[in-house]
């Protein structure tokens, strides 16, 4: 799955841009100018995911961008571990059985699913493989 999501821009009254994902209602930001907005969004987005995790909601997917929408990428580590935790989830794997896996501890496992702790993408793509997943990196003009 790629993890973009459509974002709405509302130009507000006294200046600036509001933003707001229909998927992940709970993803909002704004900005000075279209730009600043769009940068805030990213943030915003991996924030909302974030509390996903941590309350272990399930990641919704992605929608279609509709006419005028933009579609905001979260960075690729987070889209890496939000990619482990939904097939954790969608597999009924926990912490503990993918700790065994990896040859780590569970602390080191639940640092792999923090979306907030920086970790190395060899550990993530291990863990990814130990689910039947692999990870796809693509570039776009910006």
């Amino acid at each position: 799955m790629r993890y973009a999501y459509p974002c709405v821009l509302v130009p507000e009254e006294e200046g600036g841009f509001s933003v707001s994902f229909p998927d992940v209602p709970e993803a909002l930001t704004g900005g000075s100018d279209r730009t600043e907005a769009l940068a805030m969004a990213e943030d915003a987005l991996a924030t909302a995911l974030a509390g996903y995790v941590q309350e272990r909601w399930e990641i919704p997917t992605p929608s279609t961008a509709a006419n005028g929408q933009e579609m905001i990428a979260v960075p690729p580590v987070v889209a890496a571990k939000l990619a482990l935790y939904r097939c954790m989830r969608k597999q009924g794997i926990t912490k503990v059985a993918l700790a065994k896996h990896l040859g780590v501890s569970e602390a080191a496992v639940r640092k792999l699913l923090n979306l907030d702790h920086r970790s190395h993408i060899n550990l993530v793509e291990r863990a990814l493989r130990i689910v039947g997943r692999y990870l796809v990196v693509e570039d776009r003009v910006a």
